[in-house]
């Protein structure tokens, strides 16, 4: 597999503050690489640094063979590299439909709508039915959907979730991630930060384990469930 993303030895700091300390993480075409680890270790601030909103003081970020780690992040979306961040932040006072009309406006995702926008319905069925409705009005599990249905809109090569399950019911939480296999069935490459690691493991290919702004652990599903720390720290084991 073609090496899609590659992050090299990045620092990031908030004002005095370090949060990310010379991290390196690569992510290849069609593979679903999940980040793990404490709160406040930096998993989101490393999301939020590929994706431009958060500048890496040193090291690059190279997307698609072009490093982005200077680009805004409209350009990186253009590029077909999209975030969707925790809690999903839809347009509460806009429909289902508004929403995904919203996630088209790259050029090159405008002219195929109509053809993009059947394509999310048919992956999900709930928003379909739901296409008239304000997203307001949607649960919490749906919002999160919505998001991810919207990020998809701009047809990206690479999508990077941010604890897509958190802050929702253990049911609802199995219901998303058969939305997010169903997205990786398709063929998308997919960077997930998640606490559930059980599930989260689960549809990897590899994972990272960020404590204190560093990788202190990297490997295969199948090393990561083997590894004892993980196991017994993570999966309860």
């Amino acid at each position: 597999m073609s090496l899609m993303l590659e992050v090299r030895g990045i620092d990031v700091f908030y004002g005095e503050f370090q949060a990310l300390f010379d991290l390196s993480l690569e992510v290849r075409t069609g593979e679903t690489v999940i980040v793990v680890g404490p709160n406040g270790a930096g998993k989101t601030t490393l999301l939020r640094c590929i994706s431009g909103l958060q500048p890496a003081s040193k090291g690059s970020i190279t997307f698609l063979d072009q490093p982005i780690h200077r680009l805004p992040p409209h350009r990186i979306v253009e590029l077909g590299l999209v975030h969707v961040p925790e809690g999903g932040r839809v347009f509460p006072n806009l429909s289902v439909m508004e929403n995904l009309k919203i996630g088209s406006y790259v050029r090159g995702a405008r002219k195929e709508f109509r053809k993009k926008l059947e394509e999310i319905y048919e992956l999900f069925p709930r928003l379909a039915e739901r296409r008239t409705q304000l997203a307001d009005t949607l649960s919490g599990g749906e919002r999160q959907m919505l998001a991810i249905a919207r990020s998809l809109m701009s047809k990206p090569k690479l999508i990077m979730l941010d604890e897509p399950s958190s802050g929702l019911a253990p049911m609802i939480v199995t219901l998303l991630f058969e939305f997010v296999a169903r997205i990786r069935s398709q063929g998308y490459s997919i960077l997930m930060v998640e606490q559930n690691v059980r599930k989260a493991l689960s549809l990897s290919d590899r994972a990272y384990l960020v404590e204190s702004g560093r990788i202190a652990l990297q490997g295969t599903r199948e090393e990561f469930s083997r590894e004892s720390y993980i196991r017994k720290a993570y999966l309860g084991l």
